[in-house]
């Protein structure tokens, strides 16, 4: 509802009564209503216009509404309908406290005429309230010496709810037999509620009672509340003191410190408070037993104030007091038996020990007998002995108390040089007491290893032409021995028993397997050499190894290249006939040479160093083919001569000359009249003796196959010839010429085809230099004769 000022509303409830007064209209009864609390605001009470006799619409069109002495709005008027309805959730306690009833008047206003409508409205109280303690707990201390029949008042519960959904009974809960609880009114009005003893108390058997004391209304359902009542029964010294035990039994180690406690009396007083506070004390000595022991006054706990012997005496008589507050007391007897304990440990004595112990040692050979003893008694004199994690060498008991020490498998030095063994002897004793006995053996060595070298094989290089005992390398070998049966010493050794001694050119160190070449080597005669080191250890009897050992032989360029054609040592020199038609890359003729060194020591080119004419020439640098750089000229001179260099590639390089000469001819009649005559003629005979050879040796074998035009091509084995004559050094230089005759004309030709020299194949044994193969000509040398015939020839001549 809207806040109004106080004089406002004074104001208007004056005016309201001096007007209702003064209407002549206004009921004398009010129109009343009832409704229940906690209800839900919107909640219809009744239709006040139906019952004052009003028509919905008088309402509206009178500007009905609702207004009440304090101001406050309950409910409210729903013109439309003429319902009463509630327009705030009435609480009833709230409204109107424990009274009895609670009515809410007010009126209904209406204008135009004025007229007024009492109304009141009873607010019904529902059970939405549980009863209620003021105290969550109560406690009452009574003596155990009270009477049945006594009252002790409680303050009740309050309900806020009334009439019967008020408090209408209590009860406890669980029920007991000492309590009951009493409930009424007085003559003035006033509700009591009272405990009532029911049985005399007894605070031994039981020195507190408690139990929940429950309110329960009169609602549907009933509502209830609790509190919890703690009952402390009050002591009265009527009970002496009583221990738990009439004799208490301890026992002590004899070896327990000062201040250990031997055990505690308990003595119980079922009085409380001081009447039930026990002291202890000693009452008497029993031989002076008392001497070495304290008592605790509040606890009971005896303690040791000195070391026992048990030798000096086995148990110990005590009495002991206890005495409560109020003066009554009990005695008890306390028996203290000194225990004898595990004091001595097991002693080991050595008789024999053997270390160093050889490694080829025989399992259950003795490496140590010994004794052991405990000067204790039963079971604290009992021992066993134990090796701990050993699996070569175990313990065998020998006589009575002695043991010895054995192997149980063979030894390895190199594997464990030394062993670390651990004897422990044990009694039986709780706990028991234990000596260790350590046994350090030594395994002494036995040649049983032999050396082994750290590479499989070796290969160590030299260059030739070396100085004399150049350091080439080392062999290592280690032997896993120690001492004289690991000292390595190295030797050559022949690869077998039967042959001779291995190269002299080789020496060993013995000390530290260094390899020295004792005198120059040459590469070219040798390329490696393979000798076997031996490494001896000096045990007994000696143990040895062998290692191959490769020296392999480095090439040094060491060997100039050597010209194999045109030959240099023939006088005179040959002549190369070259047509004057020739063109530029005719092929003139062919340097080879050969280097004796391998490698790129043996790589070979070919450089024009000097000519009639240099400019007519070129040498190819790898193959060292001579062919024309351009055409042949009427200007050029007939003869024509040349020096080529031959280079190989080392370093520093080595060199060879080569000098041939050419003839530049229109036919081989030009050569004639002058100083080739006589090669001419040579060249002739050898040209007929070979071709008439080669003509009837083909007409005899495939005399079909001789007809014009058909070539007959060499089956000489050349290449072959040529690698055996160059390893004896006496390497001809052959020149083999393809020659057609053809018919029809007063002359015949022949044609140099291409001259058939093949390559020298590398050789492994020998020289590693190449020989670069001739290429195949790719102009054809003519040479016009008279006809003699038809066929063709293979004519081969050699150079030497």
């Amino acid at each position: 509802p809207a806040v109004r000022r106080p004089d406002m509303a004074i104001a208007r409830q004056v005016l309201c009564l001096s007007a209702f007064l003064s209407l002549p209209h206004a009921r004398a009864e009010p129109i009343r209503y009832s409704v229940a609390e906690e209800g839900e605001s919107g909640s219809v009470v009744a239709n006040v216009a139906e019952d004052a006799g009003l028509a919905p619409a008088q309402l509206s069109a009178r500007r009905a509404r609702l207004a009440s002495e304090d101001g406050r709005q309950h409910f409210r008027l729903d013109r439309g309908t003429g319902r009463l309805v509630v327009a705030e959730r009435l609480d009833r306690e709230e409204l109107c406290g424990q009274s009895a009833t609670c009515t809410l008047p007010f009126e209904l206003l209406l204008a135009n005429p004025l007229q007024f409508f009492r109304v009141e409205v009873a607010v019904e109280d529902i059970n939405d309230h549980s009863p209620a303690f003021p105290e969550e707990q109560v406690t009452f201390k009574i003596l155990e010496t009270s009477n049945p029949g006594s009252r002790f008042p409680l303050e009740g519960a309050r309900d806020l709810d009334v009439g019967s959904n008020s408090i209408q009974a209590y009860s406890i809960a669980p029920r007991n037999e000492y309590f009951s609880v009493s409930f009424g009114s007085r003559s003035e009005g006033d509700k009591y509620v009272e405990l009532v003893l029911e049985k005399p108390l007894d605070r031994e058997e039981e020195a507190e009672v408690g139990f929940s004391l429950i309110a329960v209304d009169g609602g549907s359902p009933p509502r209830s509340g609790t509190t919890q009542i703690r009952i402390v029964v009050l002591d009265v010294n009527d009970n002496a003191p009583v221990f738990t035990q009439k004799l208490y039994v301890g026992q002590v180690l004899e070896n327990a410190a000062e201040g250990s406690v031997v055990l505690s009396v308990v003595a119980t007083d079922r009085d409380a408070g001081p009447n039930g506070e026990v002291s202890y004390q000693f009452s008497q000595a029993v031989g002076q037993s008392h001497s070495s022991f304290a008592i605790d006054a509040v606890t009971g706990e005896i303690r040791l104030t000195k070391p026992l012997d048990f030798e000096a005496a086995e148990n110990h008589e005590l009495s002991v007091r206890a005495t409560d507050g109020g003066g009554l007391s009990a005695m008890c007897k306390v028996l203290v038996e000194v225990v004898d304990v595990n004091d001595n440990a097991p002693e080991v004595v050595v008789s024999s020990f053997s270390s160093p112990l050889p490694e080829n040692a025989l399992p259950g050979t003795v490496v140590a007998l010994f004794t052991v003893r405990d000067r204790d008694a039963g079971a604290n004199g009992k021992i066993s002995c134990a090796l701990e994690d050993q699996l070569l060498f175990s313990l065998r008991p020998a006589y009575k108390n002695y043991y010895e020490l054995v192997t149980v498998s063979t030894l390895d030095r190199e594997e464990t040089a030394r062993y670390t063994l651990a004897v422990t002897a044990a009694d039986a004793g709780s706990p028991p007491l234990t000596t260790t006995q350590t046994f350090t053996v030594d395994i002494s060595d036995v040649n049983d290893n032999v050396p082994v070298f750290n590479q499989t094989s070796y290969t160590m290089y030299v260059r030739e032409n070396n100085v004399p005992t150049v350091l080439v390398g080392a062999v290592s070998a280690s032997d896993a021995d120690e001492g004289p049966n690991a000292k390595v010493t190295y030797s050559l050794a022949p690869a077998h028993p039967a042959e001779r001694p291995p190269c002299s050119c080789i020496s060993v160190n013995s000390e530290n397997g260094q390899v020295f070449v004792l005198r120059p080597l040459d590469y070219e005669q040798v390329r490696q050499i393979e000798v076997l080191v031996s490494a001896s250890d000096a045990g007994t009897p000696p143990l040895s190894a062998n290692v191959t050992v490769r020296l392999v032989v480095v090439d040094e360029n060491d060997n100039a290249p050597l010209v194999l054609y045109p030959s240099q040592d023939s006088s005179p020199a040959s002549s190369e006939l070259v047509p004057k038609s020739s063109e530029a890359g005719y092929l003139v003729t062919k340097v080879v040479a050969v280097d004796a060194d391998s490698g790129q020591n043996s790589w070979l080119s070919y450089h024009l160093l000097r000519a009639t004419d240099p400019g007519l020439f070129a040498v190819g640098a790898q193959s060292g083919e001579v062919r024309l750089r351009r055409p042949v000229t009427e200007r050029d001179a007939v003869k024509q001569k040349l020096v080529v260099l031959v280079r190989d590639n080392g370093q520093p390089p080595l060199s060879a000359t080569a000098a041939l000469s050419a003839l530049l001819l229109n036919d081989f009649s030009d050569v004639l009249p002058d100083d080739l005559l006589i090669i001419s003629l040579v060249f002739v005979s050898v040209l007929f003796l070979a071709s008439m050879a080669a003509f009837i040796a083909r007409k005899v074998c495939k005399s079909k196959e001789l007809k014009g035009g058909h070539v007959l091509y060499g089956t000489g084995n050349l290449q072959s010839g040529l690698a055996d004559a160059a390893a004896a050094g006496t390497l001809p230089h052959a020149y083999c010429y393809e020659i057609s005759l053809t018919t029809g004309s007063g002359n015949s030709e022949f044609k140099f085809l291409k001259p058939i020299l093949p390559s020298l194949p590398p050789q492994h044994s020998g020289m590693e230099g190449r020989l670069s193969p001739p290429p195949k000509l790719k102009k054809q040398r003519k040479l016009r004769l008279p006809q003699s015939g038809n066929g063709m020839f293979q004519l081969c001549f050699s150079l030497f």
